[in-house]
């Protein structure tokens, strides 16, 4: 006898979206047993890959970035910003242009210069330099030398008629504040039998050091006024440089200062100066961070061949999850979970990883050098006595977020293919 009650019909609801069975079986496949012992490997050699590129990136770029910042305030800091030369005539007005330059809006001061090659010597030794004529109040305004010195004093500079000089001069010349320093110069006095050099010895007046060797080793301050007498100036300078409150201000100002005064003179900027210079740091640091790249791309690669593995090894568990009622969409968010774990733990390690050396990259290389008696960052090379990090937040963002959209998009294929798995065909041979 028929019952009268209607059949009562289930519903098959699909598995919430990210649930925690599926957390929980990719969490467990990231586990593997003894036999599946390979495919485990795979995934670590994915995790140490990821973690590896993502701190290797972070502490190139920082590096690097610390390369441009360093030379970069110490090459404006001891340079002006904008230089400005004679062109008609002399520059024996430099007194009077100095102060109509400093009325320029955004000019800190404005530094007339005497400049010339000589050779500094000792009864050591000897070596190419830069000397540079300034006024005693114009030098004591330069930061990277008033702030910077490590022996002797600035006061009575014009009066004195001393030089003060670099610590890595000092130190190749083997002479200190007191001794005396000798420069000889090409061009000197005129005689019956043409230009003799011109020798003259100078005390030590004081020694700076700021940390980047092309300076420390190669600038020679004398007063203005000397250095006129010493390069046969007749009582002109050789350009007037112009330090300025916001470096990266450099067109506008420019611009004020040609409306500002009323004689022909040319101008250059630090850019022009050192284009060459930071361009081929601009140049490196984007080669390295391609080539970086790709220890991040690879480990993302191991991404996918550990997961097509896994695939293969789990197709039996994949068919009776599908026919318990798993969807393929269930079964597809359970590999981009397993893979994608991977990723964001490898992502995260290095991260940490690279931001900590990053941020104390020059003690690492000190205890390197200590431990193993060597030079690991010779200063006479890269121009700096210490080796610079400066960590930028929004490229360490992008170094991570790329990681992580490589290492997702490395599970995509894996994952499409476990939830395209036919039950019928994984069950066939079981």
């Amino acid at each position: 006898m028929e019952s009268d009650k209607p059949a009562t019909v289930v519903a098959r609801t699909a598995t919430r979206a990210f649930s925690g069975f599926e957390w929980m079986i990719a969490l467990r496949y990231l586990r593997a047993r003894r036999r599946e012992g390979f495919i485990s490997v795979i995934a670590g050699f994915s995790f140490v890959g990821i973690m590896l590129g993502v701190a290797t990136l972070i502490i190139v770029l920082s590096v690097m970035n610390g390369f441009r910042k360093e030379l970069l305030d110490k090459i404006v800091g001891i340079n002006g910003h904008i230089f400005v030369g004679a062109i008609d005539k002399p520059l024996t007005d430099f007194s009077e242009l100095s102060s109509t330059l400093e009325r320029v809006p955004l000019v800190r001061f404005a530094l007339p210069l005497v400049e010339g090659q000589a050779l500094a010597s000792s009864p050591a030794g000897a070596g190419g330099v830069l000397v540079r004529g300034v006024r005693g109040g114009d030098i004591s305004r330069i930061p990277a030398i008033s702030s910077n010195i490590k022996s002797g004093t600035l006061a009575g500079f014009d009066e004195s008629v001393g030089v003060i000089i670099g610590r890595r001069l000092a130190d190749q010349l083997y002479i200190q504040t007191g001794d005396t320093l000798t420069l000889t110069a090409p061009r000197g006095p005129q005689t019956a039998f043409g230009t003799a050099p011109r020798i003259k010895s100078y005390p030590v007046k004081a020694i700076y050091e700021i940390g980047m060797s092309e300076f420390d080793s190669a600038f020679v301050y004398l007063p203005l006024e000397e250095a006129q007498a010493y390069f046969n100036r007749e009582g002109d300078v050789s350009a007037i440089e112009v330090f300025l409150a916001d470096p990266e201000r450099i067109d506008e100002t420019k611009k004020a200062i040609m409306a500002m005064i009323d004689r022909p003179v040319y101008l250059t900027d630090w850019r022009q100066r050192n284009k060459t210079f930071f361009g081929v740091l601009q140049v490196e640091r984007n080669v390295m961070f391609l080539i970086l790249t790709l220890i991040v791309l690879v480990a993302t690669l191991n991404i996918v061949s550990g997961l097509i593995m896994l695939v293969k090894d789990k197709s039996a568990d994949i068919a009776i999850l599908k026919t318990m009622g798993a969807t393929q969409g269930s079964i597809m968010r359970i590999f981009l979970l397993t893979g994608a774990a991977i990723g964001f733990f490898g992502t995260m390690a290095g991260f940490g990883l690279g931001v900590g050396i990053a941020v104390n990259v020059e003690a690492i290389r000190s205890t390197l050098s200590e431990l193993t008696q060597s030079t690991l960052f010779p200063a006479e090379f890269y121009f700096l006595s210490r080796m610079p990090s400066d960590v930028d937040p929004n490229e360490v963002m992008t170094v991570v977020g790329m990681a992580l959209v490589l290492s997702l998009i490395a599970t995509l294929y894996p994952a499409w293919r476990a939830a395209r798995l036919d039950p019928v065909e994984a069950l066939r041979y079981e």
